[in-house]
């Protein structure tokens, strides 16, 4: 399994999450397509996606951040003012 955000429960084979920059933020994980191969480098440390470069500046210029689902209340505001987890998960005041 590999994530930018949380989970739970997982506790077979290679798990990776936190990715960062998230996809939301436009992070490599918000191209990544049904059939794509990721190769995961353990020993190294190291993950990469196997797409042609060409194919993946294709899919980085059609794509657009997401609308939040949640646009009232608590959650809406939380969307606005806590940063990713990769920046600590703070309240920006």
């Amino acid at each position: 399994m590999i994530t930018d955000g949380r989970f739970s429960g997982a506790s077979r084979g290679i798990s990776i999450g936190h990715i960062s920059p998230e996809a939301a933020e436009g992070g490599p994980i918000a191209f990544v397509e049904n059939g794509d191969t990721i190769f995961i480098d353990l020993e190294e440390r190291t993950i990469s996606l196997e797409v042609p470069e060409a194919e993946l500046n294709d899919r980085k210029a059609q794509w657009k951040q997401p609308e939040p689902k949640i646009k009232k209340g608590y959650l809406a505001r939380y969307s606005k003012l806590v940063t990713s987890a990769s920046t600590g998960g703070i309240l920006k005041i």
